[in-house]
């Protein structure tokens, strides 16, 4: 999700990766305080309450990046999203996978146009989508 902070990505079942993902969510969440949050991210109240109790496999990806951003030494949530959407593109780079291969590799959860379309940014992608394209893509890194 972050650059740096999930380097064993690969390692890690997509729910095992989620749950971190929750975690450093929760974290930020508790250190700004959900009203914070909520001004600052522009997000409803009950979706700070759901990332405050771990509850993230359907936030999205955009409000996830949101909720970083409230952080101060954090970027905005656009440089955010664009840094997680570059770590699966990077990394399918790296692994020398495209969408297909990527499709088959998770047993057709997502159709290869759908992830195509939810890792450019087209269409929105939510956290435990993401989780179980980069648990994926990691673990087939060389």
């Amino acid at each position: 999700m972050l650059r740096g902070e999930f380097p064993d990505a690969g390692e890690h079942s997509p729910e095992a990766l989620l749950s971190a993902y929750g975690s450093v969510l929760a974290e930020t969440v508790d250190a700004a305080g959900a009203d914070a949050v909520v001004e600052s991210a522009g997000i409803e109240r009950e979706t700070v309450a759901a990332v405050a109790d771990d509850e993230v496999a359907q936030l999205s990806l955009s409000d996830a990046m949101a909720v970083l951003a409230t952080e101060p030494d954090r970027p905005d949530a656009d440089t955010l999203q664009a840094e997680a959407q570059d770590i699966l593109l990077m990394g399918m780079t790296t692994a020398v996978m495209d969408v297909e291969a990527l499709a088959s590799g998770i047993d057709s959860q997502l159709e290869p146009k759908e992830i195509q379309q939810k890792i450019e940014g087209r269409y929105p992608m939510t956290l435990g989508e993401y989780a179980l394209l980069h648990s994926y893509i990691e673990s087939r890194k060389p």
